[in-house]
């Protein structure tokens, strides 16, 4: 950026508006994250905007110098891994002065941002979750919310105090708000957006509902749990049917899943260790999935079949609008709102749509399939669990990366090493990632855009061999290219430029090593210095 232009930024920045699109904080020493998330929170909320730090808030605005966060590559990637949105990031220098300004993207349309599943917003200066009312109205912009609409004709005494109790445990247990024990009912579902101006929503029922206005008001609500010892038509071994507030229903689920969930067995050294076929984070996770985002329009009920190695989630509605197969871990579009906005408030959710998310990471870390979404149709969501290990040395390699590592790693991290460990080529979308792996020695670059899984994680899982056949066999194969190429025009010589066309995917540096090997192995030579070099074979 030229000087004038940043002058030229900056001198706008001093006369600008402080309100939802801009906070200016003085941050002269530090900063806290936590707090810059809330603010980039908001400013999301509220349709984009900058945060500045090194400017005074108050007019006449002064550049004060800001030495909050002196690595802000690392703390916009952070921002961007918790918000699921863009960041951008400026630094300026004026009057001696550093500025960094933040940039914040808007939220999705029909989706809030969340830090630990709260929505924050500004009301006037001051940093607030957003009411359930505002929350609603963003919720309808995408699609109408049924779970959000009214219920007319049911009243509080069509709800289950049994399952409201539930909520509540879980609801003081996540935010640590002891009020909650001892509110009314009412007051409860009013307070977490079921009840709205003394009228129950489809949400209330669904989540809360009894046996008869479920059946009154909502048959449709139901959910079905089969066991099923083999694939063979004919009645399930085990049945029952839920036709009742889906807290009341929640734990049994489980509890029915986990009657027959084996120990799969794994040797780690001298040590033998187990891990259960069904991972009860990502069972629960895909139930939430399942009653979040069926239609609740449709006739038909959710089924979940247990089989002996797998399970199977079968809900009407296909994806809602916008989502598919492919774009399933970027995008979240829950099509019932109100409903993912309760789970958030009593921790069972971290923040709407992220759920697939930690599906995925459960199931690479246990040396699983990735969950499948086979059979599913305009009219169905069908989703796959596959309980069996496909090879414990993946589980391995992930316990041979450091706790705090693993900690700190995104979704994209897991299918990047799921993906080169089963030897499969990175998506372009994943190789910006991949060379962050590199830095942590997770990963090796062996070309432009290639990768392979660091030699010392195969050696500690016993997969030295695999790993050095393939960097081997990638090295060996470019040599012979080049040493054709040089081969065939040797009498007027090889400048490098033409070898870095025929090999594109490696850096200049890269092809030069293989030159110089290829030289101590006395099958070429160089003629020349610098760019009038050229390779000629022996």
């Amino acid at each position: 950026m030229n000087k004038n232009h940043e002058v030229n930024n900056v001198s706008e920045l001093l006369e600008a508006p402080e309100g939802e699109h801009y906070q200016f904080k003085e941050a002269k020493e530090r900063f806290s994250y936590t707090e810059a998330l809330k603010i980039c929170c908001a400013l999301s909320n509220g349709g984009g905007g900058k945060l500045v730090l090194g400017i005074t808030d108050k007019r006449p605005r002064k550049v004060v110098n800001s030495k909050a966060f002196s690595q802000p590559e690392r703390t916009r990637e952070g921002l961007m891994n918790k918000l699921r949105i863009k960041v951008d990031f400026q630094l300026y220098e004026y009057e001696k002065k550093r500025i960094l300004v933040f940039e914040v993207a808007t939220r999705p349309i029909g989706h809030t941002v969340q830090v630990d599943g709260v929505a924050w917003y500004y009301k006037g200066d001051s940093l607030e979750p957003i009411p359930p009312d505002i929350l609603r109205d963003i919720y309808f912009e995408a699609e109408p919310d049924f779970s959000g609409d009214i219920c007319h004709g049911a009243t509080l005494d069509d709800i289950d105090k049994a399952a409201v109790d539930v909520f509540r445990t879980l609801w003081v247990d996540d935010s640590g708000n002891k009020r909650i024990k001892n509110i009314s009912t009412e007051q409860l579902m009013i307070d977490c957006g079921v009840i709205i101006n003394d009228k129950v929503t489809y949400a209330a029922l669904i989540l809360f509902g009894k046996n008869k206005a479920l059946m009154k008001y909502l048959p449709q609500a139901e959910i079905i749990f089969e066991y099923r010892s083999s694939n063979a038509a004919g009645p399930a071994q085990q049945r029952e049917e839920f036709r009742v507030g889906f807290f009341a229903s929640y734990d049994r689920i489980w509890e029915l899943i986990d009657l027959r969930n084996d120990l799969q067995h794994y040797q780690d050294g001298f040590q033998v260790l187990g891990i259960p076929t069904f991972n009860e984070r990502a069972t629960r996770e895909a139930l939430l999935n399942t009653v979040s985002h069926r239609s609740y329009r449709l006739s038909g009920s959710i089924f979940i079949k247990q089989y002996r190695d797998r399970l199977v989630f079968d809900s009407p509605g296909g994806f809602p609008s916008g989502i598919t197969v492919n774009n399933i871990l970027e995008m979240q579009s829950p099509r019932n709102h109100l409903i993912v906005n309760v789970f958030a408030l009593c921790g069972l959710v971290e923040r709407a749509g992220q759920g697939m998310n930690l599906m995925y990471e459960l199931c690479i870390k246990e040396g699983k399939a990735l969950p499948d979404f086979k059979g599913s149709d305009s009219y169905f969501v069908r989703l796959t669990l596959n309980g069996m290990i496909k090879d414990e040395k993946l589980i391995l390699l992930f316990k041979r990366i450091e706790n705090d590592v693993v900690d700190d790693f995104i979704t994209e991290d897991f299918l990047i090493i799921n993906s080169l460990f089963y030897e499969r080529s990175l998506p372009t979308s994943l190789r910006s990632r991949a060379k962050y792996l590199t830095e942590l020695g997770v990963t090796e670059h062996i070309g432009r855009g290639r990768y392979i899984l660091a030699q010392k994680l195969f050696e500690e899982v016993g997969g030295s061999l695999t790993h050095s056949r393939q960097a081997s066999f990638d090295r060996e194969e470019n040599k012979k290219q080049i040493l054709i190429h040089v081969r065939m025009h040797s009498s007027r010589g090889t400048p490098l430029r033409e070898l870095m066309q025929l090999l594109p995917n490696h850096s200049r540096s890269q092809i030069q090593k293989l030159l110089y090997e290829l030289r101590d192995e006395g099958k070429v030579r160089i003629d020349g210095k610098a760019n009038k070099s050229r390779w000629y074979s022996v």
